[in-house]
């Protein structure tokens, strides 16, 4: 017999790929259109949305066409060489004229009220960062962007944003011109009453969230495109989960996920990216300590610990048992 968790299906779009364009090297740009020919529903800036590629393949890309244009939506899709399948099923199945099922957008990146911005960007982490960058502009907030790449060619929307809003507003850092973001320069001087947002590789955000440690307490909001890693204070050791929606109680291996142990015994939760990306599975903590792995929820929310992605994190060290809404 089979235990179903409530859970809430999230809304199937029906799309056409309008376009796929190549704004830089290695990155494709897909432009959708619902099947159906209306609108797509409101979204804000920092969305993101699933794409259904395969029945077994789902990937989550943030939002980067303009927020008042429903017509379309825009995704910028970096090719990767660690491609966990993603990627490159974007790069070489997908072409203009094909049919693709998409989530509507949902936000774990929202951009919060403020006088002032201070934006960076790596990369390809630029694509949530562009309707920011609009909003912010149609507001008249005062913001910077800093936008770092190993080449002019390699940075998306570059050139298309430093024509827009100009090159004072619009900082581009190319490596193999003037080297790195220089994030002491940068980040060093703590600024009242600003906002940083910053996307990008994991080595780029970790540096930043050290150089905002002096920043006010919740100055910085950042968004990875991978989940932390494991350290050496990681618990590794099994622990139980009672799912307090059902009355069982599992039992989690070392190599084993919270959402791989209830899938075992029939229980069935809402996820997608099965990485900590992208905050499908989030699940409620009645009881007991959780260590995070995720990317998806802000140090905020880890530190107050009433949730988890039940994806990625586990049991925290000394915490044998979990109770859970599921």
């Amino acid at each position: 017999m089979t235990i179903t968790a409530p859970i809430q299906a999230p809304a199937i779009i029906d799309t056409v790929i309008d376009a796929v364009e190549h704004p830089a090297d290695g990155v494709a740009s897909l432009i959708l259109r619902r099947a159906d020919g209306s609108d797509f529903p409101q979204w804000a800036p920092g969305s993101h949305i699933d794409l259904y590629l395969t029945d077994e393949l789902t990937r989550q890309y943030s939002l980067c066409s303009p927020t008042d244009d429903l017509s379309t939506l825009r995704v910028g899709v970096l090719r990767t060489p660690d491609s966990r399948g993603g990627s490159a099923w974007v790069h070489d199945q997908l072409r203009a004229g094909g049919e693709l099922r998409i989530s509507a957008p949902r936000n774990n990146f929202p951009l919060v009220d403020s006088r002032k911005y201070l934006f960076l960007a790596g990369g390809i982490g630029i694509t949530p960062i562009i309707p920011m960058l609009r909003a912010a502009e149609d507001q008249g907030k005062e913001w910077t962007l800093y936008y770092g790449g190993r080449s002019r060619d390699t940075m998306a929307f570059a050139q298309q944003l430093e024509d827009e809003f100009g090159a004072q507003k619009v900082r581009i850092i190319a490596e193999d011109e003037s080297g790195r973001l220089d994030l002491q320069q940068i980040l060093g001087m703590p600024r009242a009453h600003m906002l940083v947002y910053a996307c990008g590789p994991g080595g780029m955000l970790g540096a930043v969230e050290d150089f905002c440690m002096g920043w006010p307490p919740g100055a910085l909001h950042t968004e990875r495109f991978a989940a932390d890693t494991l350290g050496v204070g990681g618990n590794t050791e099994p622990f139980e989960v009672q799912l307090a929606l059902t009355g069982t109680t599992l039992r989690v291996e070392t190599n084993q996920t919270i959402l791989e142990a209830a899938e075992e015994v029939g229980v069935r939760v809402l996820s997608s990216c099965r990485a900590g990306l992208c905050g499908t599975c989030e699940t409620r903590i009645i009881s007991g300590e959780a260590e995070h792995r995720d990317a998806a929820l802000s140090q905020a929310d880890k530190d107050a610990g009433d949730v988890m992605m039940v994806c990625v994190s586990r049991a925290a060290a000394g915490c044998s048992k979990l109770v859970l809404e599921l």
